[in-house]
């Protein structure tokens, strides 16, 4: 089977772990497709677009990165895609390779939507675990299960990805959190779940060598949770997931030929 890495990523200082990890990926993906801002560095688009199976793309507005994602990806003409934004699955094939290898080897066939065990949700700040817990909760009452849609983690077989790029116009990238599964779920899809360890809080990666301990990343989320403006911001980031999940239970679907 042929799988393929779409990912959205604004880099923050990873791309010597990245370097450090592509062999382990590249057992898993025969591509690896990333989506930047239009900001990136000129120099570090291409030091990306030169390492082995990699393809980076620039955005001409950052908040189409999931769909731009997405339609590249589909170019590589793949049995299955794994749609992970980039600096979570750095962090999954660094911390829990085994892990991600399970995933990968048995989603394969069907659309899969990845959420998080508790442990895993138990490292993320306050503020994420709490907003989070609705936007969660208003997915899960369209898709008929609790499901924890918020980290973003999902596989799809090439219809479902042509199907979601029919009916997802390219407007709000976190959004996507719920308009997907809800558009796969209107439009017949069979939408399998699991959740795993490995999409623990990849924050406090941020311009490290390596993935944080979970010392750090208590440090992190207590310090995120000590900022006001963190919890003004989580809240609108849910406002927008449960938004964006409404309107895709609402749109008139395109369905293909």
């Amino acid at each position: 089977m042929s799988l393929v890495l779409a990912s959205a990523w604004q880099p923050r200082g990873e791309l010597a772990r990245f370097e450090r990890l592509l062999p382990q990926l590249s057992q898993l993906y025969r591509a690896i497709v990333i989506t930047t801002p239009p900001t990136i560095d000129a120099q570090l688009l291409q030091s990306l677009n030169e390492l082995p199976n990699v393809k980076a793309v620039p955005t001409t507005e950052w908040f189409q990165g999931r769909h731009l994602a997405l339609a590249e990806a589909l170019k590589t003409q793949p049995n299955y895609i794994h749609a992970i934004d980039f600096d979570r699955a750095l962090r999954w094939i660094e911390t829990r390779p085994s892990e991600l290898t399970s995933i990968a080897q048995r989603s394969q066939t069907h659309c899969l939507i990845i959420g998080r065990t508790w442990q895993a949700y138990a490292t993320h700040a306050r503020a994420l675990i709490e907003t989070e817990r609705t936007s969660n909760t208003m997915a899960s009452f369209f898709l008929g299960m609790p499901m924890d849609i918020s980290a973003g983690a999902r596989g799809f077989t090439p219809v479902a990805a042509h199907f979601i790029l029919a009916n997802s116009p390219p407007l709000d990238a976190l959004g996507t959190d719920a308009e997907w599964p809800v558009l796969l779920h209107r439009g017949g899809f069979k939408l399998n779940y699991c959740e795993v360890d490995g999409l623990d809080w990849e924050i406090p990666d941020q311009f490290q060598a390596q993935a944080a301990d979970a010392e750090a990343q208590q440090s992190q989320a207590a310090h995120y949770d000590s900022q006001i403006e963190h919890w003004r911001y989580r809240v609108e980031v849910a406002q927008r997931i449960v938004q964006a999940g409404i309107a895709a239970a609402r749109r008139p679907l395109q369905f293909l030929s």
